[in-house]
């Protein structure tokens, strides 16, 4: 397949299982994707993890001198290594020699070389990480943010992530007036620390989203919301708890499904619908979380990133060029921001 004419720039060299576990998605993505994926890092390493009969036509080389690690100081590491992967993958976007961004390495580094390289949307405080999660309505996924990029927040980063989850939500997943939603521990609006009191005051007040009151833990999942804003320490807690959930429950059916002849031909009948309930649970089938409110496609996926997850976020990197997400965030944004001024 040839290339479709997107650009996704790759850090090759970040997460546990780089190159190789990067490499071999990356490769896997152009090929089905038809996306050009460009691969920073050491060359000799990326040549050497690229899959044998690799069809060269979707690819490229990009050298980088060095490499972030996950033990650094990500502000000092970034601005320190200028010729990281991170930062060179950073700067093929901020040249427009890429559309798009993706690293399973250092988080907070990432974070940082997108806001000293891309820079914020006009009127965003802070960015926010935003993961999607299925939920029990299939085919009704939920966003979720912040869950890493901002540990501490104040009332007005969560309305801020409120704002651009909602055009998100509407543009990138498709969703008509997408129902927002403040994580807490009740519906009621007097339940919740200072935080959560002063938040929702926030979201309940502004025109621009659709917000539907308070969110409990048992809400996540409902279907009932399409966008749920908490501040980063609670978003990433949740995060790893639900992937964990996910985790345990498709081993839990492995274990369980029934043992010898009966069970091969059970299993067989099962299939289909095993494979289905894997796509919807398997945080690998989603790849990524988007860095929402920089001014470029970025993704970061988990340190533990392996090729299936990989391939998977640079479709949602592909989806959200193709749907020309950050134009929509960046004129809509803008448009509320003049709106309110």
């Amino acid at each position: 397949m040839g290339s479709t004419g997107v650009r996704i720039a790759i850090d090759a060299m970040g997460g546990d299982h780089a190159p190789g576990e990067i490499v071999t998605g990356a490769v896997r993505a152009s090929e089905e994707l038809g996306v050009k994926v460009l691969l920073v890092g050491d060359p000799q390493q990326i040549k050497a993890a690229l899959p044998p009969k690799t069809n060269l036509e979707g690819v490229e080389i990009i050298p980088a001198e060095d490499a972030i690690a996950m033990d650094e100081e990500p502000l000092n590491a970034v601005r320190r290594k200028r010729k990281a992967s991170i930062n060179v993958a950073m700067d093929l976007v901020k040249q427009q020699k890429a559309d798009a961004v993706f690293s399973a390495g250092h988080s907070g580094a990432a974070m940082a070389s997108a806001l000293l390289r891309l820079g914020r949307l006009p009127g965003v405080d802070r960015p926010a990480i935003g993961t999607v999660f299925p939920t029990i309505k299939a085919g009704k996924p939920v966003l979720i943010l912040d869950v890493g990029a901002n540990v501490d927040c104040r009332p007005k980063f969560l309305e801020q992530f409120a704002v651009v989850g909602s055009i998100y939500s509407q543009y990138a997943l498709g969703t008509n007036e997408p129902k927002v939603g403040l994580l807490n521990i009740g519906e009621e609006d007097t339940k919740g620390n200072e935080l959560a009191l002063r938040t929702h005051e926030l979201l309940r007040e502004n025109p621009y989203i659709n917000f539907i009151g308070n969110a409990e833990g048992r809400d996540v999942l409902s279907g009932e919301f399409d966008v749920i804003v908490c501040d980063g320490f609670v978003g990433n807690i949740l995060l790893k708890f639900a992937e964990a959930i996910g985790g345990v429950i498709l081993q839990i059916l492995r274990e369980e499904l029934p043992q010898g002849l009966h069970g091969q031909i059970g299993t067989a009948l099962l299939r289909p619908n095993l494979k289905r309930i894997k796509q919807r649970m398997d945080h690998a089938e989603h790849g990524g979380a988007l860095l929402l409110g920089v001014s470029g496609v970025c993704l970061i996926g988990h340190g533990s990133s392996q090729a299936p997850s990989v391939f998977n976020a640079i479709r949602m990197a592909k989806e959200a060029v193709d749907n020309k997400v950050m134009q929509q965030l960046q004129s809509q944004y803008e448009m509320l921001q003049s709106e309110s001024s």
